[in-house]
């Protein structure tokens, strides 16, 4: 059974190791005033749903630790795993702003602080600070980016070689260099990381093999390293 959120004593944004790069952290000191005042904080454990894919949309999440999986399935079963939220990022932000259900379903892949605030009180928000509404272009900008980015991989990749490639290569285009290379956390099953590409698990695990084979990933628990960006991208073509 699936763990659910808990409330958490509300923890101030003025000591958030995300203070300068999350997108509502840089308020002036009334509107970060207003915010405190409005937002909810909330701890969900690996495996909870934030929200749920055409749930109607009750708020905006804001992710302040962990890891939210983003996902869309279809009536067969069949599951697509968008994007793996930072911390930072606003989730349910479009279908707050248009009074839709969600798109998507939010789930905590690793344990996650989140701040909620209601579509009302957000809203409101908004009317009363204009200046909030650049942070919120940019992160709308940023899910339209990633959205486009997502299709390249799954719909214009001509193999599942390329599309691993791209998968890799997109997660990892934030990353910080190590003496091994390009490192990242990925706690994902083969068979997610094929809801990622919209493959079979059985073609991840063989594509997965070959890369290591040939030096492009190397595997070491949770933790893979990109020892040369550039031989993944030849197998992009790009």
């Amino acid at each position: 059974m699936q763990g659910q959120a808990q409330r958490t004593s509300t923890s101030s944004c003025e000591t958030c190791k995300m203070k300068e790069s999350g997108f509502l952290c840089h308020l002036s000191p009334d509107a970060a005033k207003e915010f405190e005042s409005i937002k909810s904080a909330s701890y969900y454990p690996a495996g909870a749903p934030l929200f749920l894919e055409r749930e109607p949309a009750k708020g905006i999440f804001v992710l302040c630790s962990g890891k939210v999986k983003l996902s869309v399935s279809s009536r067969g079963g069949k599951t697509l795993i968008l994007q793996l939220a930072q911390p930072g990022e606003i989730l349910g932000l479009s279908a707050s702003m248009s009074n839709q259900p969600y798109e998507v379903r939010a789930e905590a892949l690793y344990p996650c602080r989140v701040a909620f605030i209601r579509r009302e009180d957000f809203m409101a928000f908004l009317q009363r600070f204009p200046e909030v509404y650049q942070a919120v272009i940019r992160q709308l900008n940023s899910q339209y980016s990633r959205a486009c980015e997502q299709l390249r991989t799954v719909g214009l990749s001509t193999s599942a070689n390329e599309k691993m490639a791209r998968m890799f290569l997109h997660w990892f285009s934030d990353e910080k260099q190590t003496a091994e290379g390009t490192q990242i956390k990925m706690a994902l099953t083969h068979e997610q990381l094929a809801e990622c590409v919209g493959s079979t698990r059985e073609t991840v695990t063989r594509t997965l093999s070959e890369f290591k084979n040939r030096h492009l990933v190397t595997l070491k628990g949770t933790t893979v390293t990109i020892p040369n960006r550039s031989a993944l991208q030849a197998v992009c073509g790009d």
